[in-house]
């Protein structure tokens, strides 16, 4: 047993060899970097995989400290088998980028515990380079980029101390050749961003798994929205060419809820599956009209687009889905802009709706809420359709219901509890309760959600629409007037319809109450607000004029420059530019060698005459010293050899004896001299070259 413990021991042993021909110093360089391009997957990755990321990455420092050792490859494999097992049964058989990317990161945590050697090094190098361009199918942002930099960063100066392990102070040299670097190559960067030619990809797939995102869904039950108001995540920016509409008149049309399955208002008709793919991102190109608007939407993973009332569809990326309802070819698993126009006076309302039509905005569940049904038909006894709505918003104006961020659990008729008993809840709670009124009064009626408001973002440029803007509202078909919004929230708290959301719950005190980061949440401090606002200004104009610089916009500025430049001028102007860079780089590397060349007047002597041993049949060998080198010229040329030898000695004494900086200049002089003189020896003599001294 002892015997095969000791094989055993010594096979681990040879499976696990050094690690300490890796700087410490690099290598920390390179888990920082990896650290730093985990910070933007935190929220996507499940919590085990980076768990696993961090004790990966930490087992390496430890062993590179000696603590611990790196494991063997029976244990690797082990260790490899069993993670890669727990992945499997985690994305359960789902296969997007999404889940791609999440195996990357898994192998490259798994890649940790085989880095050993500099080849190593430089394989997870390029690795995590690649890692960090992932990030930005799922990070955008003008935050996530810089942080992306940063890590680029870490991870070079990481690779300049692998080379150059002793060299003093050589992080702060490391940082400055970086920079030198930046400045070089910026320009050529742009230049190439500007004009390379932006071309659809030739095949596409869904970046996400279809995991959910904050935002509205296509159901809504009566505390959904509530819940969904607790955050101030984005939803969009909307930019106007003229005005921005009143704020009580910014409803944000999403998606038509006509169908209540027990207290859950649902679509009827599903959104059609479609083929995986990609969002246009870059919808929207030249000058706003006075009545269009520009919307910069960040991702949904669903395919509606959010418009204003009686709007047309500027951009391509959107169609007309019919209803006053706008719809993306494809989900928008990323930001993405498109563009619309505002025409109020397009619309007429229609005389007429189909049976099939009445009939599915009429559809109650069997049996419930007999209270309301009986106030349904109570008023529509005593009024008419138009009668009926005014009166049940007169109900809600003028007895005492409330508008409240913390509405009751309801019981299972809870649109009888909601109007007889507890009377408060949010705009969910009302307007799924009107709109089953309506419906049992005999009017056609339907729940449309979407957002309501958007505040100014920095200098006024364009409106900010939040997570807690979302909103549920009431169209009734009247005949003699159409579609009609009615909104039960705008009789019973018109303050959030007028202000916004901050306002109507500034008595409750419930505005983001469980939202203690949220800058949004202080509005009392004025340089918080300010700094908010400008960040995301700076994050807009990123998303808009870098992030969305594609196809479209690409063109629409080119054709703006004189001659109309279009995509074959592009490609012409971008192998110009590639061409161009390459010769100033080549002409600016040589500049520098020739300045180096001549700003050390010793060394370009003493190349000189290696030039000339050259020419007189001595070569020079490497490592040779000046005396040995000049007592073979001696020999092969005579005449010179007292002449040769004092060059000899005057060069030694230059590079051995550091003399002060007036008598290396006075050396080099003395050693032209002596060149000078040697060449003028060398036409006297006409005697032919002993080649002997060459094998020596």
């Amino acid at each position: 047993m002892s015997g095969m413990a000791s094989f055993l021991k010594a096979r681990n042993a040879a499976d696990s060899p050094p690690v300490d021909s890796i700087p410490g110093a690099a290598l920390l360089w390179l888990i920082g970097s990896f650290a730093l391009l985990l910070l933007p997957q935190w929220n996507r990755l499940p919590w085990w995989l980076i768990a696993a990321c961090v004790v990966l990455a930490g087992w390496r420092w430890l062993a590179q400290t000696g603590r611990v050792r790196l494991p063997g490859r029976w244990l690797r494999t082990g260790i490899m088998l069993v993670l890669t097992g727990v992945y499997v049964g985690t994305v359960q058989g789902r296969f997007t980028v999404d889940t791609a990317a999440s195996f990357f990161v898994l192998a490259v945590g798994l890649k940790w515990l085989e880095t050993r050697s500099a080849r190593d090094f430089y394989v997870l190098f390029f690795i995590l380079v690649y890692l960090s361009a992932v990030n930005f199918l799922f990070q955008q942002d003008i935050f996530w980029a810089l942080l992306a930099f940063g890590a680029i960063g870490c991870l070079l100066i990481g690779l300049q101390i692998l080379n150059a392990p002793d060299l003093p102070d050589s992080m702060k040299s490391g940082w400055k050749r970086l920079g030198l670097l930046l400045v070089k190559t910026l320009p050529v960067v742009v230049l190439l961003f500007l004009f390379f030619p932006r071309m659809a990809p030739l095949w596409s797939v869904p970046l996400v798994s279809g995991e959910a995102r904050s935002g509205i869904s296509d159901s809504m039950r009566p505390g959904d929205i509530s819940n969904l108001a607790q955050s101030s995540a984005r939803a969009f920016r909307a930019t106007f060419g003229g005005p921005a509409p009143a704020y009580r008149d910014r409803y944000w049309r999403g998606l038509i809820l006509d169908h209540l399955d027990g207290e859950t208002w649902r679509q009827r008709d599903a959104e059609p599956f479609q083929r995986p793919g990609r969002v246009a991102v870059d919808g929207g190109i030249g000058p706003l009209a006075s009545n269009q608007y520009d919307v910069l939407m960040e991702p949904t993973d669903q395919r509606w687009a959010f418009s204003l009332e009686h709007s047309i569809a500027v951009s391509d990326n959107v169609f007309d889905a019919g209803e006053d309802l706008f719809r993306f070819r494809r989900p928008a698993d990323s930001a993405v802009r498109y563009r619309l126009a505002a025409e109020p006076g397009r619309v007429q309302a229609s005389q007429e709706l189909s049976p099939a039509m009445r009939q599915r905005n009429l559809q109650l569940p069997e049996g419930s809420n007999p209270r309301a049904r009986a106030l349904a038909s109570e008023l529509a006894d005593a009024y008419s359709p138009i009668g009926v709505v005014n009166e049940l918003m007169t109900r809600f104006r003028e007895q005492e219901y409330f508008y409240t961020l913390r509405p009751p659990a309801m019981p299972r008729d809870g649109i009888d509890a909601l109007l007889f008993d507890e009377k408060r809840g949010f705009c969910a709670h009302y307007a799924g309760a009107a709109t089953f009124v309506f419906r049992a009064a005999g009017i056609p009626a339907r729940v449309v959600i979407g957002y309501q408001g958007g505040d100014a973002g920095a200098g006024d440029e364009y409106l900010i629409v939040r997570q807690y803007d979302a909103h549920a509202w009431v169209e009734v078909w009247l005949d003699d007037r159409g579609w009609l919004r009615v909104d039960p929230t705008a009789a019973i708290a018109p303050s959030r319809i007028e202000f916004g959301l901050r306002e109507a719950m500034a008595e409750e005190g419930s505005f983001l109450e469980n939202n203690l980061t949220s800058p949004q949440r202080y509005a009392d401090f004025a340089m918080l607000q300010w700094a908010s606002l400008q960040l995301d200004r700076i994050n807009y104009h990123w998303q808009r004029w870098v992030v969305g610089y594609q196809g479209q916009s690409q063109m629409d500025l080119m054709s703006r420059l004189p001659g109309g430049i279009g995509l074959r001028e592009l490609g012409y102007i971008t192998a110009g530019l590639v061409g161009f860079a390459l010769l100033v780089a080549g002409l600016v590397s040589a500049f520098a060698m020739r300045r180096g060349t001549r700003q050390d007047g010793f060394r370009r002597v003493v190349s000189s005459w290696y030039r000339l041993c050259e020419q007189v049949g001595v070569p020079v060998r490497s490592g040779e010293t000046p005396g040995v080198l000049a007592d073979r010229m001696a020999q092969a040329r005579p005449a010179i050899a007292d002449t040769v030898r004092i060059f000899a000695r005057t060069v030694n004494s230059h590079y051995y004896g550091s003399p002060p900086a007036k008598q290396a200049d006075q050396d080099a002089q003395r050693l032209k001299r002596l060149l000078k003189t040697m060449k003028r020896q060398l036409r006297r003599d006409q005697q032919p070259v002993s080649r002997t001294s060459q094998h020596d």
